[in-house]
């Protein structure tokens, strides 16, 4: 019915604007008329609060995209400390444990022999001789020695002549070269000559390379 509202309680109808029932005397809800102010000012509200949002998430978005770009440069430093690190614990190439076997396996060098006096003296000796003539180890300790030579103990002769760093064979061809400028020998007859205890005393070896050096072979 128009212009009527029914009570919730007990049913009766009544006029549109009664404060209460007539019949039960229950009261009647008033409706509250919306304020178009206060709800146009809820949504707009609403929806800057939204927009706020949506701002705020994309410079999230961004701070993250450009830390990823640019990175950290304190994680770079630690990446290559690690790369540093496996390749320090690498195990060796084999050219380099190739040499450490070597080296491990070479014979230990002998220290230099501390001489004597005399055997000093006999070493500046040996090498007069060696600068003005070729000579054999054997033919060098023998003239240092010999009474009609220098004199010196034969041991001070020997350790003076075996502490210096002689090349015998270079010796044998200058040997074997003064004797062609004397006079003319053959292959065989040189080589004897040069090894000979009674000539110059090299070894076969030796005298054969020095008279194949000097043109004789």
């Amino acid at each position: 019915m128009a212009g009527t509202k029914l009570c919730r309680e007990c049913g009766t109808a009544n006029s549109a604007d009664a404060a209460q029932c007539s019949s039960c005397g229950a009261p009647f809800q008033q409706a509250v008329a919306a304020d178009p102010e206060v709800g146009s000012g809820t949504r707009d509200l609403g929806g800057k609060m939204k927009k706020g949002c949506l701002w705020i998430f994309a410079i999230f978005i961004g701070l993250l995209l450009l830390g990823a770009i640019l990175g950290d440069p304190d994680e770079g430093e630690e990446q290559i400390d690690a790369e540093a690190l496996i390749d320090a614990s690498e195990p060796a190439t084999d050219a380099e444990s190739d040499a450490e076997v070597a080296e491990a396996s070479a014979p230990p060098v002998p220290p230099a022999p501390i001489l004597t006096g005399p055997q000093r003296n006999a070493v500046r000796s040996a090498k007069a001789y060696l600068d003005m003539q070729g000579f054999s180890r054997e033919g060098l300790i023998e003239q240092l020695s010999l009474d009609a030579g220098e004199g010196y103990a034969r041991a001070d002769a020997t350790a003076a002549v075996d502490s210096l760093d002689v090349d015998w064979n270079r010796q044998a061809a200058r040997s074997a070269r003064s004797y062609l400028d004397m006079m003319g020998f053959s292959c065989s007859g040189l080589i004897e000559q040069l090894s000979s205890s009674s000539g110059e005393q090299y070894t076969r070896d030796q005298a054969a390379y020095g008279a194949q050096q000097a043109g004789a072979c």
